[in-house]
């Protein structure tokens, strides 16, 4: 059912509850590996007889073609699942069953989703998918986790080797050594490939089998579903290992055809191989997608050569007026992790061929598929985007420093998009392998003590895209909100395309704006906490100019701690676990409003502190933008020693509850203190000094949800002032008292000092205050602070009232 072979993206193996192997279809108790992209789970041991059947998720140069057929894989489906044809239920959390799309996510039984039309819509989600054949990656050689980008160090439960082979140790799980002594066990290799890996699977058979039996059960533990005629055991002696080739030193034992297998001084080990043929007939596969025919059926004799071959086959494809050297024959290894394409030469002789792969090893035998394809030109174009680089040079600057530090070969490599505010860059590589010694090398690399980085990005061909699909842009922050950022990748990377799913600690915000600056229209999805949604904004800022859709709405889905911004936009607190679809499709219901950001200038006009050697330096001029909030004095305070026991502890600040515990507590040991912060600033107003009260704390708001949800500002009118919208161009001023006031604040029975509304300030610092915009504080030294309305307002998504419109998929 699936045309076009792809590997899988195996990460390192895991624990997963209540899933089954798709290979021996029992469940997963042991560590086991899953696809990061289609719903593959499979033990170990298992993982050699799985073979490249993933989504394809872009066009990578070979087979592609625009129309998009379901991509079914069976089985770990919910046991509620039911079945699009027959309406019955068809999952199952006791066996393997049932069929789903791993694009539409269209339901059926394995009987039944035969009558499903082949053609796949994307389902509920298609004008948020990346339709995969708008998507172009040339990965060769490159792993498919660094092709999706998927960071390895992000599965850490399971700190094993990532190549586990298991066929040697784990087949054993299945047979029990056998203290019965009517059965034995024994080794099985399936060719000189297995025997110079000592990899073996184990079988247990009666004493006194006969051959067939045996033939069968080692088929069977090779997964192999040929007739057992066709296949022999051979014995090998130890002797027989030392030498190179173990194939003739058997031949003579071959003729004295043993009649029980098993005499007194029975070896334990045998090779399984196929019986030599005179003819048989192949499967040749058209590698164009040709409607109603999978394949051609071809008989072959010793005579048969890959030139005959074609000849023969293109009459059967419809192709026969073609000239024949337009075409080749490919021979496609499919493994689980790798696909591998030979082209065959012309005169090769193709029993010859199958008699040699199937001496390598009947396994591969069985996952091996040979094509037809038409020349072409193949083209190699590979996209790196680097970063971290120093800011604000010039393009031959960034290329003299990649020469330098990377050594690159400018004949093969060309700078194609240079951004000189954020330090990166993007590469085309016209060679895989200069391609992959620049990806490998830039990991190790720094320039001016940091750290560079480089992520493969795909090339999006905006022209194909459908005239009412707006991709959906997701950005994840794996650290954010106790690790649940890791399960929603996962998730968001199976519901959408891996390719629109960007995880910011790869590089940041860059790399998916840079993938989809020449979308026609695209929104975005940001997860993580208030810092994150800043990050994004702020970066989405930078490079509008350099967007085809310039100004996407932006949807939240809340991890962290704060998640102020999130809660005034409806999508809630912080993610407890909801149902990603669901999420997916509140976005794509959601409203666009306008918020309305706001630049802050800092200009300290003392020397920084403890500046070294004595020597002071002016600090710079600091520029932040914010969206939330702006708090001094003892806000601030706060903020500040929370980060401090956040960056000492890590650890402990997984779960949202306990991030909050230890506001509290830092609260607690602040409450002695009287400071008089009044006296400490001054401010201004729109041109207009403001006299404070009494305060120790002054915070400015553009929202109305401080501190996880209060509201500071207050609800009763005030006919001084006009009632704060998100995007009325005003900041609200207040003031609170000090901790028990914020308290207060927080438990919703007060609310805070009203001083003003404005849409320029300028604040007067005479000491150093502590100040935290939008939940990143620091102390900051005496001198001014502006705060003014920042470039257009941005575009958000607010979560719609309504109740979701039910719409089938």
């Amino acid at each position: 059912h699936w045309q076009v072979p792809v590997a899988h993206c195996f990460g390192p193996p895991g624990h997963y509850k209540r899933k089954f192997c798709t290979v021996c279809r029992k469940s997963l108790e042991s560590p086991a590996f899953r696809c990061e992209v289609c719903e593959l789970h499979v033990h170990t041991d298992c993982i050699l007889f799985a073979c490249s059947d993933c989504r394809q998720c872009h066009q990578d140069g070979h087979q592609d073609h625009d129309t998009y057929h379901h991509h079914w894989r069976e089985g770990n489906l919910s046991s509620s699942a039911r079945c699009e044809v027959c309406k019955k239920t068809c999952g199952s959390s006791e066996v393997l069953s049932g069929m789903r799309c791993e694009w539409c996510g269209i339901l059926a039984h394995a009987a039944c989703y035969i009558i499903v039309t082949p053609e796949c819509t994307f389902g509920r989600l298609r004008n948020m998918i990346l339709p995969p054949s708008c998507v172009q990656l040339f990965s060769r050689n490159f792993s498919k986790l660094h092709c999706f980008r998927i960071s390895e160090n992000l599965q850490t439960e399971s700190d094993e080797d990532d190549d586990v082979d298991g066929s040697t140790q784990g087949s054993a799980k299945d047979v029990q050594i056998s203290t019965d002594s009517s059965k034995q066990t024994l080794k099985i290799f399936d060719g000189n490939d297995a025997v110079k890996r000592n990899q073996f699977r184990l079988i247990s058979v009666p004493r006194i089998a006969k051959n067939e039996e045996v033939v069968e059960a080692a088929l069977r533990a090779y997964y192999i579903i040929d007739d057992q005629q066709e296949y022999e055991l051979q014995t090998f002696t130890q002797q027989a290992l030392l030498s190179d080739d173990v194939i003739n030193r058997n031949d003579a034992a071959e003729d004295s055809n043993l009649g029980s297998v098993f005499r007194e001084s029975v070896p334990e080990a045998w090779i399984i191989r196929a019986k030599p043929k005179d003819e048989e007939v192949i499967r040749i596969y058209p590698a164009w997608l040709k409607v109603g025919m999978a394949y051609v059926s071809l008989r072959v004799n010793k005579d048969s050569t890959t030139q005959t071959v074609i000849k023969e086959v293109l009459p059967l494809l419809g192709r026969q007026t073609e000239c024949l050297q337009n075409f080749k024959l490919v021979e496609v290894l499919m493994g689980s992790k790798q696909v591998q394409r030979m082209v065959l030469d012309d005169q090769e002789l193709i029993l010859n061929r199958l008699k040699d792969i199937r001496k390598t090893s009947i396994r591969q035998m069985n996952q091996t598929r040979f094509y037809i394809v038409e020349n072409s030109k193949s083209i190699v174009r590979v996209n790196l985007f680097v970063g971290g680089l120093p800011p604000q040079l010039s393009p031959e600057e960034y290329t003299n420093i990649l020469k330098d530090e990377l050594a690159i070969k400018t004949n093969v490599v060309s700078v194609t998009h240079v951004y000189q505010a954020q330090g990166a860059v993007v590469l085309e590589i016209s060679c895989f392998s200069e391609a992959e010694r620049i990806y490998m090398l830039v990991k190790d690399t720094t320039v001016n003590d940091k750290p560079l980085n480089a992520v493969v990005i795909p090339e999006v061909m905006a022209s194909k895209i459908p005239q009412n699909c707006c991709p959906l842009l997701v950005f994840v922050n794996p650290k954010s909100g106790g690790l649940k950022g890791r399960d929603l990748l996962y998730s968001f990377r199976k519901l959408l395309n891996p390719h629109q799913v960007f995880e910011l600690t790869n590089g940041g915000p860059l790399p998916g704006f840079h993938t989809f600056s020449k979308v026609p229209s695209f929104r975005v999805l940001v997860c993580g906490g208030d810092g994150t949604v800043g990050w994004v904004l702020g970066a989405l800022e930078e490079i509008r100019h350099k967007l085809v859709c310039s100004e996407p709405s932006v949807a939240i889905l809340p991890l962290g701690t704060g998640n102020d911004l999130g809660r005034v936009l409806r999508w809630g607190a912080g993610y407890s676990g909801e149902d990603p679809y669901s999420i997916l499709v509140s976005v794509d219901e959601a409203d666009d409003v306008l918020m309305d950001r706001w630049t802050i200038l800092l200009d300290a006009e003392e020397p920084a502190e403890g500046a070294e050697n004595g020597v002071a330096e002016p600090e710079p001029p600091k520029i932040v933008q914010m969206n939330n909030y702006c708090g001094l004095g003892i806000d601030a305070e706060l903020s500040l020693d929370f980060h401090h026991a956040r960056e000492e502890e890590p650890g402990k600040f997984n779960s949202r509850f306990h991030n909050k515990g230890v506001y509290v507590k830092v609260g607690l040991q602040k409450i002695s203190h009287t400071r008089n912060l009044h006296k400490d600033i001054k401010l201004q107003v729109d041109q207009h000094e403001v006299e404070l009260p009494s305060i120790e704390g002054l915070i400015f708001i553009n929202i109305p949800s401080w501190g996880s949800g209060a509201d500071l500002w207050g609800s009763e009118s005030d006919n001084r002032f006009e009632k704060p919208r998100i995007d009325d161009g005003l900041l609200e001023v207040v003031g609170v008292t000090g901790v028990v006031h914020m308290g207060q604040v927080q438990g919703g029975f007060r609310s805070g000092i009203r001083i003003a509304q404005g849409s320029y300030f300028r604040v007067t610092l005479l000491k150093p205050i502590p100040v935290q915009v939008d939940g990143e504080p620091w102390i900051q030294a005496p001198g001014q602070i502006i705060i003014s309305a920042a470039g257009p307002k941005v575009h958000m998504l607010k979560k719609s009232k309504q109740k979701q419109k039910k719409t089938g998929s």
